[in-house]
């Protein structure tokens, strides 16, 4: 079997390896793309169906940066690739209580960078947004431009782009490779196919740590996350975009869209889960996360206590100690870079991460420390909201 040489090899089709593919075959590289299960299948942390697209977070402007950048180039893809729908424009509401010190710089950084939204009182939340229930001391940032990413096909969307543009892409199972040498050459897949090229980007989500262990196995941090879809009343308006947006509430670790596409009202609890293999893990709902989300339900959003739930998902995030994304070089091979780290927050960035990892590999520019293996510790203290 004749072996096949690239520029850069990426390893994981999910959202973080997609753009990094069509990012660095539009710099100029040849570009192999390889996934185990393909594109954002259902195992990956890219394979649900909706994300959030937000430009608020806290003071870390560095992401509202990012996030900044990545929407217009988001659209501009869905546009060329003529899948408009994928954006949903439904806004992002924070719904904050008085002080709350993350949507109070949220606001200030929005400010800072030019970043368009609207303060709303108790008053105006009630007035707007009819179908959920406030606290008294409540009051809301809205982010009128953002939204909500359809993930699934959105990540596919960015492989068939990436392919247009000369990416080869196929479904390979890649072995772990043997640290042996200050390169990598070559990687061998499953069925005993061997691909060489200069550099090699893993960009393996919440596989990372199994690919990896002597080096990621206690710094990458895959959790179980359950999403529910809350059936809404037949022919009511409120549940669907302007009536209502998409939100987040931190208090209460929960955030949720509204009926996009007809699917019901989404919720999740945004808290990690326990520990899962993502090739193993179940993908059945559980009792007691089921409960969690009914009990959340009736008290944000009356009309939906007894609604039926019309479909689940259970899916993994993939992250950091701090949530901050991993960025770096492998410290024995020099020319391979671990890329990570993203779930719960990172997905929204794709365009951000894809571009700056592609100038990493190909022109040497300096990784941010707060990207660096260096960083990421073996113990979760969540500082990335």
């Amino acid at each position: 079997m004749a072996q096949r040489n690239y520029d850069v090899i990426v390893i994981g089709a999910g959202v973080f390896g997609a753009w990094t593919a069509y990012s660095l075959r539009k710099s100029g590289a040849s570009v192999l793309l390889l996934d185990a299960y393909g594109p954002a299948n259902s195992r990956a942390s890219s394979g649900g169906e909706s994300r959030i697209i937000r430009m608020g977070y806290g003071a870390d402007e560095i992401y509202t940066r990012w996030s900044m950048n990545a929407l217009p180039k988001w659209k501009e893809l869905f546009a060329r690739a003529g899948r408009p729908e994928l954006f949903q424009p439904t806004g992002v509401l924070w719904i904050a209580l008085e002080g709350e010190k993350q949507v109070l710089d949220t606001m200030a950084t929005l400010d800072r960078v030019g970043c368009r939204f609207e303060k709303l009182s108790l008053a105006q939340l009630i007035e707007r947004y009819s179908a959920m229930s406030f606290d008294t001391d409540c009051w809301g940032l809205l982010e009128p431009d953002s939204g909500v990413l359809m993930a699934r096909r959105a990540v596919q969307t960015v492989v068939d782009e990436a392919q247009k543009s000369g990416v080869a892409c196929e479904n390979a199972a890649v072995r772990v490779p043997i640290l042996r040498q200050p390169r990598l050459r070559e990687i061998t897949a499953g069925s005993g196919e061997t691909y060489s090229a200069a550099h090699f980007v893993f960009a393996c989500g919440a596989w990372l740590g199994k690919i990896f262990p002597d080096v990621l196995a206690n710094r990458i941090f895959p959790s179980r996350q359950e999403v529910f879809f809350f059936g809404v009343p037949p022919g009511d308006p409120r549940f669907a975009p302007p009536q209502m947006p998409t939100w987040l509430k931190l208090q209460d670790q929960f955030y949720g869209m509204p009926d996009l596409e007809n699917r019901g009202v989404k919720i999740a609890h945004d808290r990690h889960g326990a520990a899962v293999d993502p090739d193993t893990q179940s993908r059945a709902p559980s009792a007691e996360a089921l409960a969690l989300a009914k009990d959340y339900v009736a008290r944000r959003f009356p009309n939906l206590r007894n609604a039926p739930i019309v479909e689940t998902r259970v899916c993994q995030y993939e992250n950091t100690s701090n949530g901050d994304f991993l960025i770096d070089r492998h410290p024995l091979m020099e020319n391979v870079w671990l890329v990570g780290g993203g779930s719960g927050h990172g997905f929204k960035h794709g365009p951000s991460l894809g571009e700056y990892v592609a100038a990493r590999v190909l022109d040497a520019a300096p990784v941010d420390p707060r990207f660096s293996l260096a960083t990421k510790q073996s113990i979760q203290h969540r500082a990335v909201f």
